[in-house]
C-alpha cells in the first residue's frame, strides 16, 4: 500500500506537507531555513547557505495536472525569489521543482503572464501544468536548480 494517498488530505494539509517537504529538502542540502511568521507577502520562507547569501521561496502544490498562480503584487520578478512547485500525483512521492521568478520575464505556454486588465481578477504569474508541458518543467527539477544555486554560492 502506498503511503502517498494525497486524495485523503484536504487542500490545506497538502499545502502544509509540500511546504515542510521543501524546507526539509533544502535543509538536506545544507541550507538554513527561516520561517515567515505571517504569509501576507507571498513568501513562505527564506533559505540561507552562508551569511549574505539567501533567497525567498513561495511554495505551491497541486494534486494533478492543473494551473497555479501567484499574484504579481506578491511575486516580484527578482533574482532571489523562487517558486517551489510540488506536484502530488496519487501513489507517488512529491515531484518538486524550483523555479526562479525571473523565468516569467519571458512568458511562454508554461510560464504565463495574466494581466487581466479591466477584469475582476488581479494580475498574476502562472504555471500551466499538463502532460504536454512536463518536459518544459524538467530544467527546473528541484535538485538541478539547487545544485545550480550552490554552484553560484
Amino acid at each position: 500500500m502506498s503511503r502517498h494517498k494525497w486524495s485523503l488530505l484536504n487542500k490545506q494539509q497538502v499545502g502544509t506537507y509540500a511546504e515542510y517537504f521543501v524546507k526539509m529538502e533544502l535543509t538536506m542540502y545544507g541550507f538554513e531555513v527561516y520561517n515567515s511568521e505571517v504569509d501576507d507577502r507571498g513568501i513562505d520562507f527564506v533559505a540561507r547557505r552562508r551569511p549574505g547569501s539567501y533567497f525567498e521561496v513561495q511554495v505551491k502544490s497541486v494534486r494533478d495536472y492543473s494551473y497555479v498562480f501567484m499574484q504579481k503584487t506578491k511575486f516580484a520578478l527578482q533574482d532571489n525569489l523562487f517558486l517551489a512547485l510540488a506536484l502530488m500525483f496519487e501513489a507517488e512521492p512529491p515531484n518538486l521543482f524550483l523555479i526562479p521568478a525571473t523565468t516569467w520575464r519571458i512568458p511562454n505556454d508554461v510560464f504565463v503572464d495574466r494581466r487581466y486588465e479591466g477584469k475582476k481578477s488581479k494580475p498574476e504569474w502562472g504555471v500551466n501544468i499538463s502532460r504536454k508541458n512536463m518536459p518544459l518543467l524538467q530544467p527546473f527539477a528541484f535538485d538541478s536548480t539547487v545544485e545550480a544555486i550552490l554552484g553560484k554560492a
